[in-house]
């Protein structure tokens, strides 16, 4: 008897309040405070999203891209980074929390301290946005199209379950990239180079795996929507490990 594997599943949920609760921002940190466990951000129309947090796996190579990151800002001086744990209150009024982001430091500066303390009020310059498998890529890119709605100039959405990274800026295409070896941070980041070598590892080993899976004696005798849902579950559990 073969093993049913889980299908992976976007695992946020929405809660609406407006227009019978208005959450102000000092509520809405004090939550998230009270709420450690889990990742929240505020939607501009109002709705708080709650998200389960990632995996290790994911979030090992969310730290290293943090790392590269953290290296560079140090070295260049004129900034500063952040990691997947800051919230930021865009123009808007959307709370987000990307992976990685930067900002000038003397825009940070300018933010009185006590704001800082919380969701500081202002979008970075540059930000990062990681997906793994439970994410939605769609809403993704809608997020990552907020970002630049509210003055980000760079931003960088790493789709490792298709092995493609997009690339955001304000007033042009968005460039698709397959399976790039690094990225560069243009003018924004002047001689930032990230190497994608360590978050593609679980990527490239799994479409060496799919290929076997397909060909495999079991998958061949699959048919219709048996063998899609049989590679999707082996996906989730390559890609999982």
């Amino acid at each position: 008897m073969t093993a049913q594997l889980p299908i992976a599943e976007n695992t946020s949920m929405v809660l609406k309040f407006h227009p019978v609760i208005t959450i102000t921002d000092d509520q809405l940190f004090e939550f998230c405070q009270l709420n450690k466990d889990f990742r929240i951000e505020r939607k501009a129309t109002g709705e708080i999203v709650i998200m389960s947090p990632t995996g290790s796996e994911t979030d090992q190579r969310n730290f290293d891209l943090i790392v590269q990151l953290g290296i560079w800002t140090k070295q260049d001086g004129t900034g500063v980074g952040f990691g997947s744990s800051g919230g930021f209150t865009l123009p808007s009024g959307a709370v987000r929390s990307p992976d990685a982001a930067w900002i000038k430091k003397t825009d940070w500066s300018a933010i009185p301290l006590e704001k800082r303390q919380k969701f500081a009020p202002i979008c970075p310059e540059f930000v990062v946005e990681l997906r793994s498998e439970p994410d939605s890529l769609k809403e993704l890119k809608t997020k990552m199209e907020e970002y630049i709605q509210n003055g980000t100039r760079l931003g960088w959405l790493i789709d490792r379950v298709q092995g493609k990274v997009y690339i955001y800026r304000p007033n042009a295409t968005v460039e698709e990239l397959d399976n790039p070896a690094t990225l560069s941070g243009q003018d924004i980041l002047p001689g930032f180079v990230l190497d994608l070598s360590g978050i593609w590892e679980i990527f490239n080993v799994s479409k060496k795996l799919m290929l076997i899976i397909t060909n495999s004696k079991e998958v061949k005798g699959s048919q219709g929507n048996n063998l899609t849902n049989y590679r999707q579950r082996m996906r989730y559990f390559i890609i999982s490990a």
